[in-house]
Formats: C-alpha cells, structure tokens, sequence
C-alpha cells in the first residue's frame, strides 16, 4: 500500500476518489430516500452518450459528457413535472435515447473504441489535474448549498407538506437532478459509467439498514463510501483489477454485511 502511494497517478486518483466519494455519500441518502435509484441508471447511460460523442468529435469526453448529461436530468425532472408520466417512464424514454445515440457515435469513432473502456469500467491513470479542480469545485459548491439540507429532507418525507408550506419543492427537484448528473460525469473516471450509478446507491441503501435517522443516515452514508473509496482503490492497484470494480464489489459486501447485521437483529 506504501509503494502505491508513492505513484503520482494513485494520488491523483485517490484524491479524486475522496472528493467523489464526499460528493456521492452525500448524495446518496436523497437517492435512496427519494427512490432515484433509476435516475442514476439514465444518467449514467446519457454520460455514455456524451463520452462516445466527444470520442466521435476527438474532443476531451467528459467535458462533452457534462452538458449532455446535465440536459439530460433536465429534460427527465421537466417531462416529470409537466406531465402525467411516471418518473422511471420519463428516464426510461431519456435512458433509451441515449444508449442508441451513444451506440451511433461510438461506432463512427473509428480508432478512439478502445479509449472508451477507461470509461466504461473506470481506470486510476485517466484521472488528471483537471479532474481534481473540477470534483473540488463541485464539493466547494456542496458546501454552499448545505443549508438546503433540511428543506431537501423534509420534501424526501413529505413533498405534500413540503409544498403547502411553501417550501420551493420543485425548483429543489431540477437542483438536485442537475447536481447528480454533475457528480456522476466527475466520478466516471474513477468509477466508470457502467458502475458509477451503483455508487451513488449503495453507500446510501447500506446506511439505510443501520440507521433510522436521516442524519444517521447521511453520515453512515459519507463514512461507507469514503472507506470503500479508498480501500476499493488500493484493491484495484494490489490485485490489478478495474478501479470500478473493486470499489462497487466493496461496497457490495458492506451492504451485505448490513443485510446480515439487521437480519439478525430482527430475529432477536
């Protein structure tokens, strides 16, 4: 673990997956909560769209990935709120969209498929100095909207009460759509799309196991993906496996020791 240590990639790379991991741990309480769960389904597969086009036009992939996404939630939280459509069917119409887009532009990037399984499954060399400045950014601006935690909760528990007290629900529903869809472009590096909505679930469906407070909740949820973050990384380096990977099997088995843990005491 020292040695890895003293390799600047791994650095960067555990350094960006500290800063993601504060993001989705924080995050992750209001997907499960909310039952966003598919949400980051399509949001991942709208990133796919946006890192193949950017393959296609030779541009930096995740700078394409990050407006394209980022309309994307848009476009879903607008078809949910102006319509009488369920949510998971406006993310299912969006989720379809995008695979066959994706699909169109990484088949006419001749020469740039193989540079698109970094992404897929996540790799510690992609992640360079800019991807830190941005995943700092994007925690800096987490910071500020904290005081929106608490309004955000209460529409979790009761968006009816929520908008009879004025609270400004929806407009709190586009901000949280646009931010997961932020997060998830900047983890995708360290996470890969293919696995990246599972990270922003299962930090959040373990704490759920163990605690019966949101707040409880929310700092379980930080605390689970920080350690699987950064064990989940040094497993990769060790056992050279995808950095993905080995963080979302981590995080698999820690929701599995929390299964086991309320089993057990449900029984007593």
């Amino acid at each position: 673990m020292l040695e890895a240590l003293g390799y600047p990639f791994f650095q960067r790379a555990l350094l960006a997956g500290l800063l993601v991991s504060l993001l989705s741990g924080l995050l992750s309480p209001l997907v499960v909560q909310r039952r966003l769960s598919f949400l980051g389904d399509g949001l991942a597969h709208a990133a796919f769209a946006g890192v193949a086009l950017g393959l296609f036009l030779r541009g930096e992939p995740l700078w394409l990935a990050l407006p394209f996404t980022f309309l994307v939630a848009m476009a879903i939280t607008f078809v949910r709120e102006k319509t009488e459509l369920s949510e998971d069917t406006a993310i299912g119409v969006f989720f379809a969209l995008s695979v066959a887009l994706g699909a169109v532009f990484l088949s006419k990037a001749r020469g740039y498929v193989g540079d698109a399984m970094g992404y897929l499954f996540g790799s510690l060399l992609a992640v360079g100095p800019a991807d830190l400045w941005a995943m700092a950014l994007l925690l800096l601006l987490a910071l500020f909207l904290l005081p929106l935690w608490g309004p955000l909760a209460y529409a979790t528990f009761d968006r009816e009460l929520a908008l009879s007290d004025r609270v400004p629900v929806v407009f709190h529903d586009y901000l949280l759509s646009g931010f997961l869809a932020v997060s998830l472009v900047l983890a995708v590096k360290v996470v890969g799309i293919i696995l990246v909505a599972a990270f922003l679930v299962i930090p959040g469906a373990a704490a759920r196991l163990l605690s019966s407070t949101f707040t409880g909740l929310t700092f379980l949820s930080l605390l689970l993906a920080s350690f699987s973050m950064v064990l989940g990384l040094f497993l990769s380096f060790l056992l050279d496996w995808p950095s993905g990977a080995s963080i979302v099997l981590l995080q698999a088995g820690l929701f599995g020791l929390a299964f086991v843990k309320t089993v057990f005491s449900v029984r007593k």
